[in-house]
């Protein structure tokens, strides 16, 4: 039972700190709450267009996976900045490589979007 109870409190315990972590980009990062609202946006088109549940989840969770990408690019800036606040090469190439990473992730998710309109057309 006590190994039980420990478990739970370590499960409430990430929960918690993973909550910490995204209120954090939400209130420093700007960027956040523009893929916060084009997930809205996105999100609701799912619900009220002619489309199957595997399409929808491809489109809901690809919208998630971008906001994940949006933490952890705000991750690698805050650590680069941490270590040092001088131009560095290295420092320029990690924080363009977090920015890619949100990039693609959006890009994939329109990729999903456009074959799944095109599905819908062609019907």
């Amino acid at each position: 039972m006590r190994l039980i109870l420990r478990e739970l409190i370590k499960i409430k315990n990430r929960t918690v700190w993973s909550w910490y972590g995204f209120h954090h980009v939400a209130k420093t990062e700007g960027s956040l709450w523009q893929w916060i609202i084009a997930n809205i946006i996105s999100g609701s088109l799912t619900f009220f267009l002619p489309i199957t549940f595997t399409q929808q989840a491809i489109i809901l969770a690809g919208g998630i996976l971008i906001l994940a990408a949006e933490c952890l690019n705000t991750a690698i800036e805050r650590i680069v900045d941490d270590i040092s606040i001088k131009q560095r090469p290295a420092a320029k190439h990690a924080k363009d490589a977090g920015s890619a990473a949100v990039a693609i992730t959006a890009i994939a998710t329109g990729v999903a979007w456009l074959v799944i309109i095109v599905d819908l057309l062609s019907r």
